[in-house]
This record gives structure tokens, C-alpha cells and sequence, in this order.
């Protein structure tokens, strides 16, 4: 298997490299970098201590939050099929005979650098208002800016 990252004209010469008497499956997609870690595992400090300040759960915690603050859509489904087979994060939005309208909330690892920017800062706006300290604001825009960079 041939697996590499590159500009266009390196996939162009590589593609002038391979066999031309052999079948090829090819997928081509932009190359986005992972996340940093800084900023998920800062996120998920934060609501380790809003959970600990509410006494409550960082589960518990870490949807609201993704409600608040985080990426959603409203989808039907129906009534006969089993929601948490699909979604992990999910609350009811209305009903008839056949469908239930859920609000469906994306998990933050699976956010951009920009949904991850706005989750994070208002987390840390939540904590604020609790009195929970975080980090100084520029060391926030430097996390999230390092973020961004490994994303673009």
C-alpha cells in the first residue's frame, strides 16, 4: 500500500512512479493536521473542575457545555429505530406518529479549529463565572493559535 502526504505535483510524480499494468484504488483528501492535545486536554481539565465545583460529573458536564457552547444539527429519526445505537449526545427536540426530531451535538474531537475555539472559550468563560482559575488569556490564544496552525 502506498500512503503519503505531499503538494500536487509530488502525488504527480508518484502516480508516474506506479506500475501501469496494475489496478489502483486511490483516495485523495486535503491533509489536515490532528489537533493539539494542549488544547483538548486543557478543555477536559476545565471540566473536571466545573464538575468538581458543581459536584457533579465531568460527563454531565462536558454536554452541557457541548450544548452550550457546541456544534449541532437536527435530524429525524424514526420512531422505530433506537437513537443510542447512532448518537452519543442527543436530546429530544419534538415528536409526531412516525419521527422524533433530535438535536444531535458533535463529540469535540471531531470539531475544527474554530468550533474547538469557541467551545474552549466558553468553557472558560463558564469557569470564570464559577471563580475556577485558568489559564491567563493569552496563554488560551496560544494554545488555540498553535491549534490553528496545526490545522490550516
Amino acid at each position: 500500500m502506498l500512503s503519503f502526504t505531499g503538494k500536487i505535483v509530488d502525488i504527480k510524480r508518484k502516480l508516474f512512479q506506479l506500475d501501469e499494468n496494475k489496478t489502483y484504488d486511490v483516495e485523495i483528501k486535503e491533509h489536515r493536521e490532528k489537533r493539539s492535545l494542549n488544547a483538548n486536554s486543557y478543555l477536559w481539565l476545565l471540566i473536571s473542575e466545573i464538575a468538581s465545583v458543581l459536584n457533579s460529573d465531568k460527563d454531565s458536564v462536558y454536554l452541557i457545555m457541548l450544548k452550550r457552547y457546541g456544534v449541532s444539527n437536527l435530524i429525524p429519526i424514526s420512531n422505530e429505530v433506537p437513537i443510542n445505537d447512532y448518537f452519543k449526545y442527543y436530546e429530544v427536540e419534538s415528536k409526531n406518529e412516525k419521527y422524533t426530531w433530535y438535536k444531535v451535538y458533535k463529540g469535540s474531537s471531531q470539531y475544527d479549529t474554530k468550533e474547538m475555539s469557541i467551545l474552549l472559550n466558553g468553557v472558560v468563560s463558564e469557569c470564570k463565572e464559577l471563580e475556577i482559575p485558568t489559564k491567563e488569556d493569552l496563554e488560551i490564544q496560544r494554545i488555540i493559535e498553535e491549534w490553528e496552525k496545526e490545522n490550516d
